[in-house]
């Protein structure tokens, strides 16, 4: 069985390295990314977040691929946006809707055995270009955090992540600006960066499962 440092793992799209130094502290060689610099104060070598397009280093022989590719288009929340007060279409928010969508498919294709594409529920007409439905819908009160937000994960080469600390219970007694922060959360220029941060426990679920899997893949 290989090592886990000598397991290479991108976690594309990511400018806070939650997820990166999750595998970073289980000695994973891993890696962000994002057109953004990292925003991590644990892992401050800068040889460890490559700031630029994911595409250029999509090839480099990674054995696992995390991303989190922007969803501002797909997402079901913004559905009402692709179409003017008159009902004509915004052809402008179409364009990028399929630009988003052409970027989500060459993470989902890229040439990596494993691959976990995270996004939030997408609205029909994303589904229709992406035209991959999700391996699963997962909750951060499944993982510890007495929130709700529906995420889904695109798995390739991949098991189902299994809830690790599921605090439902508690969360249902919570009132709903706590349990529902990211819908509360007052408007600021860092509104939709804070909104995109992967939870902890998240990060530490997908760090364990998947890089034990892959570990044990290789045996």
């Amino acid at each position: 069985m290989r090592e886990p440092s000598d397991t290479k793992i991108l976690v594309a799209c990511e400018f806070s390295g939650v997820v990166r130094d999750a595998f970073l502290d289980r000695g994973f060689n891993a890696i962000s990314c994002d057109l953004l610099p990292c925003e991590s104060t644990k892992y401050t070598d800068p040889s460890l977040h490559y700031q630029g397009d994911v595409c250029d280093i999509l090839n480099d022989d990674w054995d696992l691929l995390v991303a989190h590719p922007p969803c501002t288009f797909m997402t079901n929340a913004g559905v009402r946006w692709l179409y003017n007060k008159d009902k004509s279409r915004n052809e402008p928010r179409w364009q990028s809707l399929h630009e988003a969508a052409k970027f989500f498919l060459t993470l989902y294709n890229a040439n990596i055995p494993h691959v976990c594409i995270e996004n939030p529920i997408m609205h029909k007409h994303a589904k229709a270009l992406i035209g991959v439905n999700h391996s699963q819908i997962i909750q951060p009160y499944q993982f510890g955090h007495t929130e709700t937000k529906a995420t889904c994960l695109w798995l390739k080469g991949l098991p189902l992540l299994q809830p690790t600390n599921n605090v439902k219970a508690l969360m249902d007694t919570l009132p709903k600006n706590q349990t529902n922060k990211c819908h509360y959360m007052a408007p600021s220029k860092d509104r939709s960066k804070l909104r995109s941060i992967t939870y902890s426990g998240i990060a530490c679920a997908i760090a364990d499962q998947y890089g034990n899997y892959i570990l044990q893949d290789d045996v």
